[in-house]
């Protein structure tokens, strides 16, 4: 079980101190614009959407009442939730590599939102220079830390031993980050160790206690590397990320399983459809399907955990806590139990098929 140090801690509120650089964006035909008020976290760096959104000819605000940020677009509204990855415009959802968060009193969001995903779910053309790199507390190289997690990725052999191969399961957030927040204040983070735990109890028990592994067992936080060192034992033959999620409508509801875009082995590419993720998801959409869970789809998710490498990796968004049904799904223990038992055939499926 991996725990933050004393000294850790320190130098992680640190890094949310406010950091010397400047930043500029840029939409096509308008003026640059410079965002002073920059911040650091782990390593990434953070800027507040009330800073990012007028530089991009959007607006948004705060509800408080619903605990949300609302983004206006020309194409709907998108909510930005604390703690919460995944984003959502109409039926187009992604997951962010950092989960926004409060620093200093304002929501602020990872650079990659203001590079890549709401670019992506917009259609815009946006410049962004970090114009003092040297400033915030030294961070690995992006394609560095790419490549060191695309080998942890990467699908090992077997174990002389093993006939089937070992399946890791990872619970999302923990510790101080208790992901989306849901009905009766119920947390993301609690919610998937739950059901994670059990998952792991049905797999020591029908297929053997070596062929399963928790990334963490309990109620603490992780960094991405302590997140995935599991992945990297010899025989691991699958990944399975829980998650839940939370919206401001509570009519929203639905399962969806997530995959890396396409699978990557030293250099060498091919798209999703041909690699082992989708097969994995085929296999629970099959086992969640036939016991009577509705899998609203199967997309592709440009997430770190998931983005290079051909281990089978499967993220699953179990349903939404704000939603009745969902919440219930997740929570009632015969539901739950009816919901666990569909993962473990699904998974159960995919690791004898090998």
């Amino acid at each position: 079980m991996w725990r933050f140090l004393l000294f850790l801690s320190a130098l992680l509120l640190w890094g949310e101190d406010r950091a010397l650089a400047k930043v500029e964006v840029t939409l096509v035909n308008r003026t640059p614009v410079i965002i002073e008020e920059v911040y650091t976290h782990q390593g990434s760096i953070f800027l507040a959407l009330d800073d990012v959104l007028p530089a991009l000819g959007l607006s948004g605000q705060w509800d408080s009442s619903a605990r949300l940020y609302q983004i206006s677009t020309p194409y709907g509204k998108i909510s930005v939730v604390p703690g919460n990855s995944s984003i959502r415009l109409g039926s187009q959802v992604m997951t962010l590599p950092q989960a926004p968060r409060f620093i200093d009193g304002r929501l602020r969001v990872d650079e990659s939102f203001v590079r890549e995903y709401l670019p992506a779910l917009l259609g815009l053309s946006v410049t962004y220079r970090n114009l003092d790199p040297q400033e915030p507390p030294p961070a690995p190289e992006a394609d560095s830390l790419d490549l060191f997690f695309a080998r942890l990725l990467e699908k090992k052999g077997l174990a002389p031993e093993a006939t089937i191969g070992k399946v890791v399961i990872d619970p999302g957030h923990g510790g101080d980050d208790p992901g989306s927040i849901g009905l009766n204040g119920s947390t993301e983070k609690d919610v998937v160790l739950e059901i994670a735990r059990q998952l792991e109890k049905q797999i020591k028990m029908k297929l053997g206690a070596e062929r399963v592994r928790l990334t963490r067992d309990s109620d603490y936080a992780l960094t991405l590397e302590q997140r995935l060192q599991p992945v990297g034992e010899a025989d691991v033959a699958a990944l399975l990320q829980l998650h839940a999620q939370a919206a401001s409508h509570p009519e929203t509801h639905g399962l969806y399983l997530f995959v890396r875009p396409r699978e990557e082995t030293r250099g060498v590419s091919q798209p999703a459809a041909q690699g082992g993720s989708m097969r994995l998801a085929e296999a629970l959409r099959g086992a969640l399907t036939g016991a009577g869970f509705a899998v609203a789809g199967i997309l592709p998710a440009p997430l770190l955990p998931l983005g290079r490498g051909d281990l089978p990796s499967v993220l699953v968004e179990l349903g939404y806590l704000t939603n009745a049904d969902d919440f219930e799904r997740l929570t009632r223990p015969e539901e739950q139990t009816r919901l666990i038992q569909a993962l473990f055939e699904g998974l159960k499926t995919f690791v004898e098929s090998r």
